[in-house]
């Protein structure tokens, strides 16, 4: 019975990391990917979704 429950711990221990791991890459690759584009066209993309969203910007 300790075994099993062990199992299930450790499961959920592995999900948990692989989801940060997995987070911590896409926040990295947003980062990467935001220093390279050029200011007016991140801006044109956040001001797109501001709009999308219904969230006013003038």
């Amino acid at each position: 019975m300790s075994q099993t429950i062990a199992t299930r711990s450790t499961a959920t221990a592995q999900s948990g990391l692989m989801g940060i791991v997995l987070t911590a890459f896409l926040g990295m690759g947003i980062v990467f990917l935001a220093g390279h584009a050029q200011s007016a066209t991140l801006h044109d993309a956040a001001h797109d979704i501001r709009h999308g969203t219904g969230f006013p910007c003038h």
